[in-house]
């Protein structure tokens, strides 16, 4: 193996594992805590008043970003696949 091959083959199994390691956490826990509200679901407007996060609207919960791509990949797939229409 080269000198570059060798330098980089930690770095690229390291990729790999974080990767399946995110993976598997969208796939137990596809939500998260909503940052804006911090998973209450209402946050302070002006005056100390309390008003419905629109991020979330609510919940306290979003989607993961790895879930919402796997999401996406699937309904492509779906409809490249059956000729859905959406």
């Amino acid at each position: 193996m080269t000198r570059l091959a060798t330098l980089a083959m930690p770095l690229l199994i390291l990729a790999v594992i974080v990767t399946l390691g995110y993976a598997a956490l969208c796939s137990v826990a596809p939500y998260r805590r909503c940052r804006r509200c911090h998973g209450a679901g209402h946050t302070r407007a002006m005056l100390g008043r309390s008003r419905p996060c629109h991020r979330c609207r609510t919940t306290g919960l979003r989607l993961r970003l790895g879930w919402r791509l796997a999401n996406h990949a699937r309904r492509l797939r779906r409809d490249s696949t059956r000729g859905g229409t959406r």
